[in-house]
């Protein structure tokens, strides 16, 4: 799925290519695209028709374009993009939902090949949608307070890995980026939350932002042809990771073959030598 970077690259794109322009009409082309919003495909579509996009913002690994005072949501699941497409260009087969535009440009085409992603209209939206208020601010936000991040994780019992993944204590996080910035701050997933040092809390967020910044410009990390930007484009962050999906190669910092384990039906990467791991995650 998406993380935080790779989320706000496409967020940019549409930023560039969308906001601004004046919808015109709203295909909706499997109803699966549109599952979330209750009311169906022919409301969702009548309430953006004749809509100017207004802003493009994210929160987490959620997007939404302001349409006066709604807002499209959008989330993009395993495999869902939001490609800017000229209009004559024929349809893939895994385009769910097109966007035109009355100025006859490029038109928005929401692509879905899993279809575990999905788009809606939230009403009274455009600030913050309702339906994801409850997630806590990415490491990016201004809205972040690591004061408070660093009391509610110290607060929990449970490894850091699993608080990390929590989106309702820190967005955006996924796998990959859980296990680079563990690995850049010595951690081991299963480290307890409750034996945290601040010291280490603060470390640790530098570390995630850190990530967050080296693969924003190096717009994310595509492991297939799943994750694109607006113009189809890969991200070429993977070249850059230091144990995500590195399974057996040297640790680029001491030579440690990197180990993975299983976790939460995804896997870990750390390194034994930089990471060792905790007895029953304490120290």
């Amino acid at each position: 799925m998406p993380e935080l970077p790779e989320v706000e690259t496409v967020r940019s794109g549409l930023e560039k290519h969308v906001v601004g322009r004046r919808i015109a009409s709203v295909d909706v082309l499997h109803p699966r695209a549109v599952r979330r919003h209750l009311a169906g495909p022919a409301d969702f579509a009548a309430r953006m028709r004749g809509r100017r996009v207004d802003a493009a913002r994210r929160r987490g690994k959620y997007l939404w374009l302001p349409i006066g005072e709604d807002a499209l949501l959008a989330h993009l699941g395993m495999s869902g993009q939001l490609l800017v497409r000229p209009a004559d260009e024929p349809l893939s087969p895994h385009v769910r939902v097109r966007l035109t535009f009355d100025d006859g440009g490029p038109d928005l085409r929401f692509t879905d090949q899993r279809t575990f992603g999905h788009l809606l209209v939230d009403a009274d939206g455009a600030q913050l949608p309702p339906i994801i208020a409850h997630i806590a601010p990415d490491p990016l936000e201004t809205a972040f307070d690591c004061a408070w991040f660093a009391t509610r994780l110290q607060s929990r019992r449970t490894g850091i890995k699993r608080a990390l993944l929590d989106q309702s204590l820190i967005s955006g996080v996924g796998n990959i980026y859980a296990d680079e910035a563990l690995w850049r701050t010595r951690l081991h997933f299963a480290r307890a939350t409750d034996r945290l040092r601040r010291s280490e809390v603060s470390r640790l967020v530098t570390a995630v932002r850190e990530v967050f910044g080296e693969a924003l410009v190096a717009g994310g990390t595509s492991f297939d042809s799943l994750y694109v930007n607006v113009n189809g484009e890969s991200g070429y962050f993977d070249r850059s990771l230091n144990v995500y999906g590195r399974a057996g190669e040297p640790c680029p910092r001491c030579g440690t073959p990197i180990r993975r384990d299983p976790f939460m039906n995804r896997s870990s990467y750390t390194c034994p030598g930089c990471q060792p791991r905790p007895r029953n995650g304490r120290w």
